[in-house]
């Protein structure tokens, strides 16, 4: 038995300017929506288009308009809820001026980061979107395409996002203050890492100092989104400091997994201990009890991070220090 391979014929320009009986030139207005071209032209050239299944070459005509429509987003770790969120309203944001979005998933190892940063320069991103755990930074102030940067300044030229995070911290550690805590632990990432959540650290000792009230603080690891590394420091800190009634998480999944360890130790949540978060992903208010987070506003920093791209790429100067406004969101855990 023999078997014909059919040849498959892909339409080109040059083919849609034959069918619709106008020039290449033409064709390649109507596509780029450029000078004027009537109505009766421009159907002509749609249809044929349509019957050619004619399927633009998007690497061609981004050479051609000097921007591809795609942004890249590089994130720690996808998994975590808050980069998950993070990650959609980008991608949202994006959509809605018809831009695509190549997410790229660094797992905190900066030879992975770096191929991703050389993929996405050969697929000619209108710009890159930062979200880097790293301590390699050099890549980026080098990229010389747009680039924002979120919870990290990593130069003085280059913009970047950032929730009010010292303000975060200060309202964290006043409510359970406020709320009769006599000795508070802080649970947070490592202070190694040049981030600008490491303002939450500096919140809480500048506000448990006024108030001169007893504390401890306890820093992850490098990889600071390692959930078994959350367990063994948590339940090490129920055991060793048994007199803590209060505790403020760098984040909300630290913060559950404080709930967890506390309440397996059979201490009651808020009675015994009260607990907040910061970052108010969804998983917040699925915990019971539900849990107190600073909200930082996830929806408008992926906003702004693709107008900051978008902007940059049009050729205009955007504004370096882009710091946005927290919330505290009191639930059931304080």
């Amino acid at each position: 038995m023999y078997f014909v391979r059919e040849e498959v014929h892909m339409a080109t320009i040059h083919d849609v300017a034959l069918k619709a009986g106008v020039s290449v030139t033409t064709v390649s207005r109507v596509m780029n929506n450029r000078g004027y071209i009537s109505e009766t032209t421009r159907k002509k050239v749609f249809d044929a288009m349509e019957e050619l299944n004619y399927q633009p070459n998007e690497i061609a005509r981004s050479l051609l308009r000097k921007q591809s429509n795609i942004i890249g987003l590089i994130i720690p770790n996808v998994s975590h809820p808050f980069f998950s969120e993070l990650a959609n309203q980008v991608e949202y944001y994006a959509y809605q001026h018809k831009c695509k979005v190549l997410l790229c998933n660094s797992h905190m190892d900066p030879v992975k980061e770096k191929e991703y940063i050389d993929m996405l320069k050969r697929n000619r991103v209108d710009g890159i979107i930062m979200g880097s755990h790293t301590l390699e930074v050099e890549e980026y102030r080098h990229l010389n395409s747009p680039l924002v940067t979120f919870d990290r300044q990593i130069d003085p030229h280059i913009p970047y996002i950032s929730s009010d995070n010292y303000r975060g911290g200060e309202l964290a550690t006043e409510l359970l203050i406020r709320k009769g805590c006599r000795k508070i632990a802080h649970i947070c990432g490592n202070l190694e890492l040049n981030m600008l959540s490491n303002e939450r650290t500096t919140a809480f000792r500048d506000v448990v100092g006024r108030h001169n009230v007893e504390h401890v603080i306890v820093q992850t690891d490098l990889n600071v989104f390692d959930q078994k590394e959350y367990e063994r420091m948590i339940s090490k800190l129920v055991h060793e400091h048994p007199d803590v009634d209060g505790v403020f998480a760098t984040s909300d999944i630290i913060a559950a997994f404080a709930l967890k360890e506390y309440t397996r130790a059979g201490r009651h949540v808020p009675e015994d201990v009260r607990i907040v978060g910061f970052d108010d992903v969804s998983a917040a208010s699925w915990l019971t009890p539900e849990l107190t987070s600073v909200r930082q506003p996830i929806a408008e920093i992926g906003r702004l991070a693709v107008e900051l791209i978008r902007r940059q790429a049009e050729g205009e100067q955007v504004q370096p220090v882009n710091l946005l406004p927290v919330e505290l969101i009191e639930r059931a855990t304080t």
